[in-house]
């Protein structure tokens, strides 16, 4: 694999330059939707910065919650060097999931503090998620995190960022991941064109993501994210971003049948 390259004798880590990578190709994505419907760019720029924030954060804090037992370190450092160490030993990884609920907070509180329509907002930034996440998951497999479980086919890695994921023959679920991704992609972005499920896409991304993340967990190898009774964290999640996304929509629908019937009924 190429989990990192070093360039005027820094190493960079190829996880870092997808995700960067995700978040340009995302963001352009999102500034050609908003000029065809005829949304503020300069604002869908600005909201997308802060939802990068919101992820970068998300993420760092989800990542140091799965992997609590680092926490209690950073209470017993006698000096900067080491408390810095435990520090980067605790909250040095990242977890999508947390980055996903990160920047769903910072876009919603963004958006209610500038008074912007959440719907349309919410239906914009839709496809541009697994957009961004399919170029994520790419860096993943090339630096060797998030690795599937040992299998008679797959990529045997040497040298990658997660020591114990070396020397084993391994299934590619980062790529597969990253397949589904871009795939819900083109879903999203094509109802989103036709304009269709007019402020529903994000709980139907929600739906289709989780629904497959449940299961492509049973496909990761790595124990870094964490078991909690017969799931993993992820897949607890995965469970309840679904039912709260498959609630709204039947709410919604509820919503429209009886906002029909009101517009049905004689005057």
């Amino acid at each position: 694999m190429f989990p990192f390259f070093v360039l005027f004798g820094r190493t960079i880590p190829m996880y870092a330059v997808m995700a960067v990578t995700g978040m340009l190709v995302a963001g352009h994505h999102l500034c050609r939707s908003a000029k065809r419907r005829d949304m503020d760019v300069n604002e869908v720029i600005v909201l997308s910065l802060v939802i990068c924030v919101g992820i970068l954060v998300g993420s760092h804090i989800l990542f140091a919650l799965v992997n609590y037992a680092t926490l209690p370190a950073l209470f017993h450092q006698t000096n900067w060097k080491d408390a810095f160490q435990a520090l980067r030993l605790a909250f040095g990884g990242s977890v999508f999931y947390g980055g996903l609920i990160g920047g769903l907070l910072t876009a919603l509180l963004y958006l209610r503090h500038r008074q912007l329509d959440l719907a349309d907002h919410a239906d914009l930034l839709a496809p541009a998620a697994p957009l961004f996440h399919g170029f994520a998951r790419i860096g993943c497999f090339l630096g060797g995190c998030c690795y599937g479980v040992a299998s008679p086919f797959g990529f045997v890695y040497s040298h990658s960022l997660v020591p114990e994921a070396d020397g084993v023959r391994r299934f590619p679920v980062q790529l597969l991941e990253a397949a589904f991704d871009f795939c819900l992609f083109l879903f999203l972005s094509r109802l989103e064109r036709k304009g269709r499920g007019k402020g529903l896409l994000f709980p139907i991304y929600l739906i289709c993501y989780t629904a497959f993340r449940f299961g492509d967990e049973f496909l990761r190898g790595d124990a870094a994210r964490g078991i909690w009774g017969a799931f993993s964290t992820s897949q607890w999640i995965s469970l309840v971003l679904f039912a709260a996304s498959l609630l709204f929509l039947l709410f919604r629908r509820k919503n429209n049948r009886s906002t029909e019937k009101g517009a049905a009924a004689p005057q």
